[in-house]
């Protein structure tokens, strides 16, 4: 479309420098290797239509029939097909291995905000450390879709629109306070922490729920089916999703 700007940075300097390897006015779906149903992938590149990949979610996405525009990672799980199907003007190999491929990637992208795809459902330690990523890039608007889920960082102040009896879980990635509106057990006074209270299947009572986090460390975890909600709630009002699209 006119509107959208996209660019890719093949270069040592920009990978050296870490530099945004892509670029975008638009949001930027970012594919992992792990299980991505036709449904996620539909649901993603509708609202985030570049792809980049994290390594060997560049042949998840092939092999679904997107072809990123850009992959980044150590390169340890891509396949050498991925590579020549792709080209050397698309492979951005960061080999250093203190960070995850999750991580290389989320730091290497400029955009709006992204949704990633591809990790969850497959390793529990892969996972753990994508929410760890959540929380040092949460300057970053990123959503992580699963199967039944989306998962976000909170920023300081959150209005949710919702549907009283949707399920809305916190989970402290550090030690959080903070203070709640439209939940069933709020959340003023707790004092969450990844070894202490957590909040997980708390239920929404009203229309907007309000939360308020006195430091970082929150994730939000919603219904897969409010993924606009959570959009519309870190990007703005302004924000609209595709029309006719639900996201199921």
């Amino acid at each position: 479309m006119a509107h959208e700007r996209s660019n890719c940075l093949n270069s040592e300097n920009s990978i050296a420098m870490n530099a945004p390897i892509v670029q975008s006015t638009d949001g930027v779906t970012l594919v992992g290797g792990g299980p991505v149903s036709q449904a996620e992938f539909r649901i993603a590149t509708a609202r985030a239509p570049r792809i980049l990949a994290a390594d060997g979610g560049a042949d998840r996405a092939l092999a679904a029939g997107y072809a990123p525009e850009a992959v980044v990672g150590d390169f340890d799980s891509i396949s050498t097909h991925a590579q020549a199907t792709l080209g050397p003007a698309r492979l951005f190999p960061i080999r250093e291995q203190m960070t995850t491929d999750f991580d290389k990637a989320l730091r290497s992208v400029a955009a709006p905000f992204t949704l990633a795809l591809g990790f969850t459902g497959a390793r529990v330690d892969h996972g753990l450390a994508v929410f760890n990523s959540l929380v040092r890039h949460a300057d970053r608007h990123c959503i992580v879709i699963g199967p039944r889920d989306v998962i976000f960082h909170a920023p300081p102040e959150l209005t949710l629109a919702l549907t009283p009896g949707d399920r809305l879980s916190l989970f402290p990635m550090s030690p959080v306070t903070g203070r709640s509106g439209g939940l069933e057990w709020p959340i003023d006074g707790l004092d969450f922490a990844p070894a202490g209270v957590i909040g997980t299947s708390n239920r929404v009572t009203s229309a907007k729920v309000h939360l308020e986090m006195d430091s970082p460390g929150m994730l939000v975890i919603l219904p897969r089916a409010r993924l606009d909600v959570a959009l519309r709630s870190l990007l703005g009002a302004a924000w609209q999703p595709p029309a006719a699209l639900p996201a199921r």
